[in-house]
Parts: structure tokens; sequence; C-alpha cells
């Protein structure tokens, strides 16, 4: 096979391509055809090199499929230390992205250009991982220790321009790269540039305690990782050791994040994440239908957060609303959620406006005439979801999608009020819709295969991942939540505390313990609900009669200032003896023994609940898979994704 690196001479410029589509990543045939190209280049006519890729990226990262199996020589920091210790001046031209190893790669040549629209960044922490090739030794030698710890600790990527100012970047390019790259580096020949090594920079100067500060705070939000501990060590190694002692204390705390169950968690979610996309039974080439405009029936909370999101992806949308009372209530949640994120610098005044610009309401379903998907997002009555589904069968146009956005209900009984069930399907979004990732994409019994790979298609536009699930009861996230609802109360009546429960539960990695998840929902949404079921259909009268009792006090959860806990002006939550007593109560009523419960059982017994249900979803074939099941729990839950979800945690057990 060719290599996927060529080597050729312009002029006194020696370059190196690399062609290995879609990324460019780092397979041991781009290492392997690296380190020959540079080594040719030592010998040769060249004066100076110039790393540049072929195809829409510089180096994007490893190639993921060599993940879990033996690493072949060259290694990428053999292949770095060759780079960087090239006698002739090395210049890395970026643009896509320049990722992990590929960011790596770019940092060992001696200069660096880039078009305005690279982005360049360290991803591995997301993965339980730190770079292991000297990214965090070169990184803080450039930059200075405050800028390499934020950018490697966050693994998010910043634009070449950022990167310019922070030092990692040398040049900003404008017209072709190539060209201009390859004219940079006669520049550099011509005014006698010296070979610049990031190894030999002095890391910059900086306060003593920035180090132990930073590990406090990330200590605050990472909840027991790893990963980013580890980081902070290796970035203080680069500010106190000799480079090559750094290295070494690089790589034995990248060994450690490798060896750990966290990073193998995380590698399991990054797979899964992709594996989600892929439907059993679906054909790749199955066609799928344009969607160029969207409506959304209802202008609450959840139905602006799904207008937003389609707007954001540039797509029109049309909100339908009872009355204009209501729909410029609705307007206006969507106006302050745009604020705020321009506020908070996610968003520049301009997008913002342009997005906004896309969102327009209506009170006559006649606006959804010429839509092409219709998006249900009322609060959770079948028989009006039934009604709306009718009047959509009527207005819309041949073709078009009807989706619902229900939580729980029966997707083919809401298919079934229209004549067309093979255009239905669901779209369950998770609140608030414009933040959170996760979609549950429920698959009806007459739901076309079209309808199915559009909505899928679709989901990854609008930056959604998306989990395919069966028709039943809550599909898969919201039915393995109500075993641990009831599994947490239970434990508050056998002689746990609300705030133990949360506390052994967060301790652990959930974003949020059960009792505060309670209290942020509204206690209410499962008291109207449960008045509408008989006595057998709501079982154990032990599982609900605590949130009974609450809801019967005008205790609410945070809307009301008090579930739960006590909250106070600013919703902070705070225990109250009041629920003490009344947990004590209901456990004397109903003849519950209350004793000492431990956070490892607290643990246990709240996770082994959501793994046995989502064993019997996977039984039942809702969920096609088990990674998917992680997945939603990942993203839509609050799980850690250190664990690998719960039914990998499970596995790992």
């Amino acid at each position: 096979m060719s290599s996927p690196v060529s080597y050729e001479l312009e002029g006194n410029i020696g370059v190196i391509s690399v062609d290995s589509p879609p990324v460019n990543a780092l397979s041991h045939a781009v290492r392997q055809g690296l380190l020959e190209a540079i080594t040719t280049a030592q010998s040769d006519a060249s004066e100076a090199i110039v790393i540049i890729c072929a195809g829409r990226t510089f180096i994007a990262g490893a190639d993921i499929t060599e993940f879990g199996k033996p690493m072949q020589s060259p290694w990428l920091p053999e292949l770095l230390d060759t780079i960087e210790a090239s006698s002739k001046l090395v210049v890395a031209a970026i643009h896509g992205t320049a990722l992990g190893g590929g960011f790596e790669t770019a940092l060992a040549a001696h200069y660096r250009c880039a078009l305005p629209s690279a982005k360049v960044g360290f991803p591995e922490v997301k993965l339980g991982l730190l770079p292991g090739a000297g990214g965090t030794q070169r990184t803080p030698r450039l930059a200075g220790v405050q800028a390499a710890l934020d950018l490697i600790t966050s693994g998010a990527p910043i634009s070449a321009g950022l990167a310019e100012k922070a030092g990692l970047i040398d040049k900003m390019i404008d017209g072709d790269l190539r060209e201009a790259a390859i004219g940079w580096a006669g520049e550099l020949i011509a005014d006698g540039a010296p070979i610049r090594r990031s190894s030999e920079q002095v890391v910059p100067e900086h306060e003593a305690t920035l180090f132990d500060e930073y590990r406090a705070g990330l200590a605050r939000r990472t909840r027991g990782q790893i990963a980013p501990a580890n980081i902070v060590s290796a970035v203080e190694a680069a500010a106190t050791l000799p480079f090559e002692e750094g290295m070494a204390v690089e790589r034995k705390l990248f060994m450690e994040c490798m060896d750990s169950s966290q990073s193998a968690g995380m590698r399991h979610i990054f797979f899964a994440e992709r594996q989600a996309s892929k439907i059993d039974g679906l054909a790749k080439e199955t066609p799928k239908r344009a969607v160029a405009s969207v409506g959304i029936i209802g202008g609450g909370t959840m139905g602006g957060g799904i207008a937003m999101s389609f707007a954001n992806a540039g797509i029109p949308v049309t909100m339908i609303e009872i009355s204009d009372e209501a729909l410029q209530r609705g307007l206006s949640i969507i106006e302050r959620n745009y604020a705020g994120s321009v506020k908070r610098g996610k968003l520049s005044e301009e997008k913002a406006a342009a997005c906004r610009a896309l969102i327009s309401g209506s009170v006559d379903y006649a606006a959804l005439a010429d839509v092409d998907l219709v998006v249900e997002a009322v609060f959770e009555d079948p028989d009006l979801k039934k009604k709306i589904f009718g009047w959509l069968d009527t207005v819309c146009k041949p073709g078009a999608i009807l989706a619902t956005n229900t939580s729980y209900q029966d997707v083919d009984e809401i298919a079934a009020a229209t004549s067309r069930p093979e255009d239905v399907i669901g779209m369950h979004f998770f609140s608030p819709a414009h933040i959170m990732k996760l979609l549950e994409v429920v698959r009806g019994e007459k739901t076309a295969d079209d309808v199915l790979a559009t909505v899928m298609a679709l989901a990854k536009k609008i930056r959604k991942v998306a989990v395919v699930s069966g028709v039943c009861y809550g599909f898969i996230g919201n039915r393995m939540l109500r075993p641990y609802a009831k599994t947490a109360q239970l434990l508050l009546l056998e002689g746990a505390s609300p705030q133990q429960v949360d506390s052994a539960m967060e301790a652990w990695g959930m974003a949020m313990g059960p009792m505060r998840v309670f209290d942020l929902a509204g206690l209410d949404i499962g008291y109207t609900a449960r008045k509408a079921l008989s006595d057998e259909q709501k079982g154990d009268p032990k599982s609900y009669r605590v949130p009974d009792l609450l809801v019967e006090a005008g205790r609410l959860g945070q809307k009301s200032g008090a579930g739960f806990y006590a909250y106070d002006d600013n919703r902070r939550p705070s225990p109250d003896p009041a629920v003490d007593e009344m947990i004590a109560t209901a456990a004397a009523d109903l003849g519950v023994e209350r004793r000492e419960v431990s956070d490892e059982e607290i643990v246990e017994r709240l996770i082994s609940s959501l793994v046995d249900e989502g064993h019997k979803i996977l039984d039942e074939g809702i969920a096609q898979r088990s990674s998917d099941i992680d997945i939603v729990y990942i993203y839509g839950y609050g799980f850690p994704a250190s664990r690998g979800g719960p039914m990998f945690y499970a596995d790992q057990q």
C-alpha cells in the first residue's frame, strides 16, 4: 500500500503532506510516513520543512480504530522528538482542526501558522486521559501555565485567533495555506530565524499557589475524576522540572489515566455515542425527507427550547399557541434565553439576532400547512395530544413528519389519531431543550423507515445525540427513572435522610441527587399523574407516600420554595426538620422499621434499580443495545461519564 504521507521539494522547501481521509488521524501508517519524510529531509537540498495536510483538516488526533490495540513503533512521542530535533526549520501549517496528538505534532514544529477558521485543542480529558506526547510540557512553555491549564483541562478547542494571542500560533494566513506556508518558510530562512524548539523554552513566571488553587477548583467541578488532577500535576512538572524529566512524569500520569476504570468508561461512551446512530434493520441508503422548515405546537419552556434548537441550526420555525397572550409569553421566553446566551458570551449579538429572526408565531394551525416537520410539545395529556394530531392530519401537507415530544405516552396511540401513522414519530427532547444534548427518538410500530432516517440525521444537524427507543411507558430514560425514584423513597422510609441520599449519589458522581432532581422537576407533576391511576397501578404506597404528603402540605419543590428541602430566594437548598418528621410519621404509619443506612447501600440499591430495569428494556427490545442506555443516562440524567453509564458500570462490577 502507498503511504498516506508524501514528501516533495518545492524550491528550497521540503513539503510533507498527510493525506489520510477522513481526518488525517495519527495511524501507524501516518506516524511511519511522517518519520520517514522528516528523516529524508535532513539530508536533501531543503532548507526548511512545511508539514501540511490534505482534505478538510490538519491532523485531528489519534486513530480511534487503534484504541485498545498494542501501539506500534514509532510511538507519537518518538516521532515528535524527531520532528523537534530536526536540523532544518519546521513549520506546521494548520487548517480545520489540530486536536490532541495533532496539536502536539504542531507544537513539536518550530513555527506554526494557521487559517483564521482553524481550531486547536486537547480533548483527551473527555476520554479520561491527558495529552501523552508532550502536550502538557510544550504548551505551558509557549503559552504560560494558566493558559495551558485552561486549555488542557477544559478539553474544548479554541480558535486560531485565541491560540495566536496565547503564543501557540505564530502567524495567521489569508488565502491559500500551502502557498502562504511555503512562502513564510522562505521568509524565515531569509531572515535567519532560529530553530525554536518548544522543549527549550522557559516556562513564563507564574504564582506558586496557582497549582493548588487550580486543583481545588477542579475537585469541586470534576467529582473525583483522575485525569483533570493529573493534568495539573503534569503541567506543574513542566514548570518545575527539566523537559525530559517532565516528559517522564507526563508518561507516568498518562498511563495511570489509561489504565483507570474512569478512562475505560469515558472511552466506552465515546464509541457508544457513535454506535447509537446506527439503526438495526435500517439500510444505510434509506432516503431522507427534506426538512427546511419546522412547526412547534406549544410555546412553553419546552416548546421554546425546541424552537431554539432548530433556529440555532438555521432552520425556520413557526410556533403555535392557543392565544396571542400565550404566544407573546412564549416568544418573550425565547428572547430572554437568547439575551442570556449573549450576556454569557455563548453567542454574539449578531448570531442571536439571526436565530431570533428565524422564529415566528401564530395562533392558527393553518400556518403549518407547508412545514416539513411539526413537533408537538404540549403538556402530558394523551387526549389533548390525540386531538392535536387529528388537526395536524388535516392541516399538514402530505409527507410532513408529525412528531410528539411526549415523555411517557404511547406514540402508537397518538399516531392512530391520524390517517398517516407512518409519518408519526416520537422526538423526546430534554429540558432545557436548547441546551441538553439527548434526544430520544421513539420508533412507532408503523413509523416509516425514511421518517426514522430523516429524524436521526436531523438530530445531528441540531447537535443532539439521538438514541432510538421502542414504544413503552417512559421509553428508556423515564422508564428506568421510575424504579430509581421508588428505591429513593424506600431508602427515606428505612432511615436515610434526603440530604444523605443526595450526598451519597453526588459523591459517587451523579450531577444531582434524586431528591434535588424531584424538587427541581416539581413534586406536583408525579402527584397529579398518580391521581389518575388505580391503587393497583400506583403500586406499593411506600414508594410514593412521602412525596404525596409533601405536595398535600403545599411543598411542591423549588417553585414553591419548599419540597424535600427548604429553598432561599436564590433557590439554594437546606435541610428541613419538618420533612424529617413527615418521613418518620410515614414510616410508622406504613410499618417500616427505621435503621441506619450506609452511603454504600444507598449507591448500590439506586444504581441496581437502574440496571435491573435496563436489562428488562433490553430483553423487550425497547433499546437496541446496552450502550444506547448508557448514552441516555450520561446525556439525559446526569450519570457520571467516568462511570461509563449504568449498564457499562454494572458489567465492570
